[in-house]
């Protein structure tokens, strides 16, 4: 009754490649692998926007999703969860000026404030807002996830077509950012999460995001838009002893690890530790999957195990 009954296996889709995942729990909050494989996509196959049409061929991603989960093991399952491409979602912290007196106009504010953020009316958004603490000024403040109508339709009705039931439909960096909430014993953390047009970015207070950027940048400027964001943070969130960020969750194949030890360096005066697969509470099999491969599937899928 309290506790969502959320599917225990996961896909990841990207614009490169989808990879279906199973979980086992491992006790004390640690998971391990125990049904995984990943597929590349051709390109053009699925294209991630937040406003256009994402799939080109839903017969022939079908026919490949179905592949993956033939590969896995996980053939026979119809209860998904699902992390979806990162440019298909938007997320972004709302914050108010002032709470309204009611429901309905409390709602009509967020809509507004949404639409402005995200760029599309808020009757064409899927939108999911969850309350979070309030800015040093006491104002309110709602963490915010849209994706369009639309283009969660493309998606949905083609799990349906298969009778599958996607049960929890998360956006990657939503997905990855589950890893760090109680991980970090209370303290700040951040996700860079990276993508072939920049990079998302969550900071982690605890177990709630105070700031999300979603940059597009060339992978030549990557560098100075991080150090940007360390920046920031040492300017304008940085408190105290306690709130000095000291963990980095790295998502991608195209992050230099060593350069951003450089960069955080630099930025913050300490280099950050850069925190592995064991570190978050997932282990990994001996093989080919990789931490970039499973870290959004099975970051959603962690959920319903």
């Amino acid at each position: 009754m309290f506790k969502p009954n959320y599917p225990k296996c996961a896909l990841g889709l990207e614009a490169e490649s989808v990879t279906a995942v199973a979980l086992r729990s491992e006790g004390r909050g640690r998971f391990g692998i125990s049904q995984a494989a990943s597929v590349e996509l051709p390109d053009e196959l699925l294209v991630p926007s937040f406003l256009e049409t994402n799939i080109s061929n839903r017969d022939e991603l079908l026919s490949i999703i179905e592949d993956v989960c033939l590969r896995a093991g996980l053939a026979g399952e119809k209860r998904w969860s699902v992390s979806l491409p990162g440019n298909t979602a938007r997320t972004t912290i709302l914050t108010l000026e002032n709470e309204s007196a009611s429901k309905k106009e409390l709602s009509d504010v967020l809509d507004w404030k949404a639409e402005h953020s995200f760029g599309a009316p808020a009757r064409e958004l899927r939108l999911a807002l969850t309350k979070i603490s309030p800015d040093r000024e006491g104002r309110s403040r709602y963490f915010a996830t849209a994706v369009t109508l639309a283009v969660v339709d493309e998606y949905e009705s083609m799990f349906e077509s298969r009778g599958w039931q996607a049960g929890l439909i998360l956006p990657r960096a939503v997905s990855e950012a589950n890893w760090l909430i109680g991980r970090s014993g209370g303290r700040d953390s951040l996700l860079i999460s990276s993508q072939n047009d920049g990079f998302s970015a969550v900071l982690m207070r605890g177990s709630e995001p105070v700031v999300v950027r979603n940059v597009t940048c060339t992978e030549s400027e990557t560098d100075d838009e991080i150090y940007r964001l360390l920046m920031f943070y040492n300017d304008r969130l940085m408190s105290g002893a306690w709130d000095v960020l000291r963990q980095v969750l790295l998502v991608g194949k195209g992050i230099d690890r060593d350069q951003i030890r450089s960069i955080s360096g630099e930025a913050l005066g300490h280099e950050l530790e850069i925190l592995r697969a064991s570190d978050v509470g997932l282990e990994l099999p001996p093989g080919s999957i990789t931490f970039d491969d499973v870290a959004a599937p099975a970051g959603v899928a962690m959920l319903g195990v």
